[in-house]
């Protein structure tokens, strides 16, 4: 259940329960993506640390804020976390 090349499908039974219940899935990039900006990095600094172009990042933040039917990060976030899309350990660390 690959996303696009190279990406990984949902992975765990738990990961399949977490998708189930909210219909919603994000690509391991959108996690990568989410994780970071959640630790308070700008998207240059995302863009940076995954080696793509800060373009890149902001078309995985649209991506994720459609998906999830928000309009910024922390609606993003709060969003994310209600859903179990992102794992505990990374919203935990975040509050």
């Amino acid at each position: 259940m690959n996303s696009y090349p190279g990406g990984t499908g949902v992975s765990s039974s738990e990961d399949m329960a977490a998708v189930a219940q909210s219909g919603v899935r994000l690509t391991k990039r959108e996690v990568e993506v989410l994780t970071l900006v959640i630790e308070g990095k700008s998207s240059k600094e995302v863009a940076d640390q995954l080696y793509v172009s800060k373009r890149t990042v902001d078309f995985h933040l649209a991506n994720i804020y459609q998906k999830l039917n928000v309009t910024n990060r922390v609606q993003a976030f709060r969003e994310a976390t209600r859903r179990n899309l992102i794992p505990f350990n990374v919203a935990a660390g975040a509050r």
